[in-house]
């Protein structure tokens, strides 16, 4: 005679700040338990999978300290901030003597970049006009100087630089980077 039993799962999270709570509960687990999984066909797990490429954690930091030694070479403060495709940042480097806000514009131009596979200064003209635009889009920020970085027709990271008297200046640090992990 099998019995059945009854299982409690809580799983925990965090979305957007606000802490989520869920609890399951399920009836007949001793059943499922005398049977192994399923397994899925080859042909349809791989139909499953995406790879996407990583730009390593080495690359990262040359990118980094190219980009902000090229700016100290021009007497530039700057913060460099390089993203993954995920929008995570892989390097931040704050040089010295960079202003507060430096990080956070060196960020939200890696992610722009990032997001939209294109130099920062390419698609500040898109983000004019009266009404929505992609200005409206949070966490973007169209000043020169995020670049995206692309493998195989696509962005898998970008450099963002803040800090310089111009987006041009900028972008001029974070070119310098890109060309240090070509």
């Amino acid at each position: 005679m099998k019995t059945t039993t009854t299982r409690t799962r809580l799983a925990l999270g965090m979305t957007a700040g606000v802490a989520t709570v869920a609890i399951a509960t399920g009836f007949g687990v001793a059943q499922a338990q005398d049977q192994p999984a399923p397994q899925p066909q080859p042909a349809a797990a791989a139909q499953n999978v995406v790879q996407t490429g990583t730009l390593s954690i080495d690359a990262a930091i040359r990118a980094a300290q190219a980009t902000l030694d090229a700016a100290e070479q021009n007497g530039q403060r700057v913060t460099v901030a390089v993203m993954d495709r995920s929008g995570v940042v892989r390097a931040l480097l704050k040089g010295d003597g960079a202003g507060p806000q430096t990080e956070e514009s060196a960020k939200r131009k890696a992610f722009t970049a990032v997001s939209f596979g294109q130099p920062t200064s390419a698609l500040a003209k898109n983000a004019q006009g009266n009404g929505p635009t992609v200005r409206d889009i949070p966490g973007t920020l169209f000043l020169g100087g995020g670049v995206p970085v692309v493998a195989n027709g696509a962005p898998i990271a970008a450099i963002g630089v803040g800090g310089a008297p111009s987006g041009d200046l900028d972008e001029q640090f974070a070119n310098a980077g890109l060309r240090a992990i070509r």
